[in-house]
């Protein structure tokens, strides 16, 4: 799977299924997501990267969470509610 740090995702699997969330950081094995409202910077789900599906070909800006600020979260927020009418999961 071709994911990088900023895509959007839809989660596969657990109680996060068939929702829409920006990679934090990723590794090997796993992914850190983040929605800006339950899920923040601070303190990102971790996830199995078999377990997410890219959502979008564009994503949100990469520079922007390695800067750590506060007001990200709300970008991320308002980010994600801008895209979720663009995405359908395919067989969710």
């Amino acid at each position: 799977m071709n994911l990088q740090k900023g895509d959007v995702v839809v989660a596969t699997a657990g109680k996060e299924k068939n929702q829409i969330f920006v990679i934090a950081s990723i590794d090997d094995k796993y992914c850190w997501l983040v929605d800006g409202d339950r899920l923040k910077l601070t303190k990102p789900k971790k996830k199995s990267l078999k377990h997410v599906q890219k959502a979008l070909k564009s994503g949100f800006e990469e520079e922007k969470l390695t800067s750590g600020q506060e007001k990200v979260n709300a970008e991320i927020r308002k980010f994600l509610k801008e895209k979720k009418e663009f995405i359908c999961p395919n067989k969710m």
